[in-house]
């Protein structure tokens, strides 16, 4: 492809805007030109340099979150043309255009492109998604894993905070308290590490309480969305079955 083909293409953006939590949200379109190889990110990095609207009109840059741009760190999830995922994974070469840019709903929008996802750290720290060392002292050299569980166990730390399996998840939303399918699955995580399993029967206890796993709906959705293919599912099914072994044992004071 010549350089003057190239520097005649243009990338379209529609892009869901809200001033404030309080505001209402529009509307307004983007033109920039195109580059190859741009990505989501690099095409708002050049809506920011030059805040103008595809009619010509000035406008505010658009706010949004990036940290990593290598699909580690959860940051920049948003809708993409209807599908909520990473910004920074996206290649406009990939996406039909005009790409479709919105928040993701499940949680308060802050910004423009900017959400609050308080409620899934709030779940993870419902559900003690930690391993508890105080670091007062040296414990020496951790009790090992077998490699058959450390394996399932990696696939399952992958997990960035990203939020678009909540996003993805019917049973997340305003009306109900679902903590989601990330949170249950790291009580998987961190009940299966040789530590971490002392405090077992307190996360399955969050669990069991309100808006824990039986919020789970098993649409399926989770799994099918998760940009790190985190087996979601089988961790709901996994929790599931602890849980109700946990509550008979409760019932029958063991």
């Amino acid at each position: 492809m010549s350089q003057s083909t190239v520097t005649s293409k243009t990338v379209k953006f529609v892009i869901t805007r809200q001033d404030s939590p309080e505001a209402k949200p529009y509307v307004e379109e983007f033109e920039i030109p195109y580059r190859p190889n741009m990505n989501v990110i690099s095409g708002l990095m050049e809506i920011q340099r030059n805040p103008k609207k595809a009619d010509g009109a000035d406008t505010a840059p658009v706010c949004w979150d990036s940290n990593c741009l290598e699909e580690v760190c959860g940051a920049c999830s948003m809708v993409i043309n209807g599908k909520p995922r990473q910004a920074c994974s996206a290649l406009v070469d990939k996406l039909e255009q005009p790409i479709r840019l919105e928040p993701m709903r499940t949680f308060p929008v802050v910004r423009d492109l900017v959400i609050d996802r308080e409620r899934m750290f709030t779940a993870l720290k419902k559900v003690k998604a930690w391993i508890p060392i105080d670091g007062t002292y040296d414990l020496g050299p951790g009790p090992r894993m077998a490699e058959s569980k450390r394996q399932w166990a990696y696939e399952l730390s992958k997990c960035m905070t990203c939020g678009v399996c909540l996003e993805a998840c019917p049973n997340v939303n305003e009306r109900n308290s679902f903590i989601g399918p990330a949170a249950i699955s790291q009580v998987r995580l961190f009940n299966a590490h040789p530590t971490g399993e002392m405090n077992k029967e307190e996360r399955l206890d969050a669990l069991m309480t309100d808006g824990g796993i039986e919020g789970c709906g098993n649409s399926q959705n989770c799994v099918r969305s998760c940009p790190k293919g985190i087996p979601l599912t089988t961790s709901i099914a996994a929790m599931n079955k602890d849980t109700t072994k946990h509550l008979f044992k409760k019932w029958l004071g063991m």
